[in-house]
């Protein structure tokens, strides 16, 4: 592969997952199924939950409550560009949560609720942008994540 197209191609993938979060935190949770191809999974391996195709991710992640608030550290992303149409990245994450009840002031944030890595399948469009095929969340010491 030519080194400005991979170049290029990491630098796309990483922005995708980058704007993952970013949905997820500041914009609308249920957006982020459009960032996964047509039959795009997420799973949970250590809590036994997988939710498949853009249907599902929508419904998953557009009923977070109205009180609660995350923000997700992302580092150390890593893609590796596995042929023209076809990527694996790797990116660890610590998430932190707060509930806000009106007309209280937001309480001081509570530690972290979950710390890991996510291992992700990317792939190209025909258009030549990037979705996400699969997203696997993985947590240290096979501890299940906290249910919303």
């Amino acid at each position: 592969m030519d080194p400005i197209a991979q170049l290029l191609a990491e630098r796309a993938c990483r922005r995708l997952l980058l704007d993952l979060v970013r949905r997820l935190d500041l914009g609308e949770p249920g957006s982020v199924a459009e960032l996964f191809t047509e039959d795009g999974v997420w799973t949970w391996p250590e809590g036994d939950r997988l939710v498949k195709g853009r249907a599902a991710l929508r419904a998953h992640f557009g009923t977070r409550p109205a009180d609660q608030h995350a923000r997700r550290l992302m580092a150390d992303v890593r893609v590796d560009v596995t042929s023209p149409d076809t990527a694996r990245a790797t990116s660890y994450f610590t998430t932190y949560r707060t509930h806000t009840v009106p007309p209280t002031p937001p309480a001081p944030a509570p530690p972290p609720v979950g710390i890991g890595h996510y291992e992700d399948t990317l792939h190209r469009t025909p258009d030549g942008s990037w979705l996400l095929a699969a997203r696997t969340l993985r947590l240290p010491r096979d501890r299940p994540t906290p249910r919303l």
